[in-house]
């Protein structure tokens, strides 16, 4: 069992990149058997309903470019140039580390990904969805395939919804009554509306569970990873500051020599300067200044 984990979180293979698109396959099958058609009779607008496919379509696209796209790996030939991009804070990331595994200087904010086994320029963190590394070459892609992949869900969520409510108001079910287990008559309410449709339409229903959850999921860790990308941090980078301020947190008050130090964000130009490390890596600007 530990080997089967290790095998699937610490070495690079394709598991969960066939186990994402199985799951995507399923989600947007359900979608057209069981929605598109019932729509297309309630006269649902064609734009309204191929929307999904459409960010299904650039989703796959930006998918295959966070899979395939180099993080920014760093090796002997580009080793010194990536020095120079992002300068030293002599605290996360000291002069003059070495990595032990590349035999390469370590240039600030590169980490060595042990599934990758090198080091990645700007590390982000290993994603097993992609099956890559996310850095400074890739950040851009993987952004977008996040947000495309939040709003597919989030559509499929609307248009399930709308359906559903479009259903009961076609049929009135709303203005009826039923006898209760007392044999008193009871005028339809939200929970027997909600019972009805379950039992009707399971598989509609499931799914729009599914994809309500799976949009609150993706849609909370995307606003994460744009707060880390307006404010010039990784995910490496929080996770580093954050677990050195858990390990300062005793139960009693600190002493002078044990509070913990303020990680110092060196990095953030504001705003629009972030953004644009983000869709413009940094390589980029250096070569251009060098020309």
């Amino acid at each position: 069992m530990l080997r089967f984990l290790h095998y699937l979180f610490h070495t690079r293979n394709h598991t969960f990149v066939i186990l994402h698109l199985i799951l995507q396959g399923m989600v947007y099958t359900e979608y057209t058997w069981e929605i598109f058609g019932l729509c297309q009779e309630l006269e649902f607008s064609l734009n309204y309903l191929f929307l999904p496919y459409l960010l299904l379509i650039v989703n796959l696209v930006f998918f295959a470019l966070s899979c395939e796209t180099n993080p920014g790996t760093i090796t002997k030939a580009n080793e010194l140039l990536f020095l120079q991009v992002y300068e030293f804070d002599e605290g996360m990331f000291p002069k003059n580390m070495r990595c032990s595994t590349c035999d390469l200087r370590k240039p600030a904010r590169s980490k060595h990904c042990s599934v990758c086994n090198r080091c990645v320029h700007r590390f982000d963190h290993h994603c097993v969805w992609v099956n890559n590394c996310i850095g400074a070459w890739n950040i851009r892609y993987f952004l977008f395939y996040l947000l495309t992949l939040t709003a597919s869900a989030a559509t499929m969520a609307v248009v399930s919804t709308v359906f559903l409510v479009q259903l009961v108001m076609v049929s009135d079910l709303y203005l009826e009554t039923y006898v209760d287990d007392f044999g008193h008559l009871q005028v339809v309410d939200t929970v027997f509306v909600i019972q009805y449709l379950f039992v009707t339409f399971p598989r509609i229903v499931f799914l729009l569970g599914f994809v309500v959850v799976l949009s609150f999921l993706l849609g909370s860790y995307l606003c994460f990873c744009l707060y880390l990308a307006a404010t010039n941090q990784t995910t490496n980078e929080w996770y580093r500051d954050a677990r050195a301020w858990c390990q300062h947190c005793p139960h009693v008050a600190w002493t002078p020599s044990a509070e913990p130090q303020v990680y110092r964000n060196i990095h953030s130009r504001g705003l629009w300067s972030n953004l644009r490390e983000i869709f413009l890596p940094a390589v980029a600007h250096y070569e251009r200044k060098k020309k």
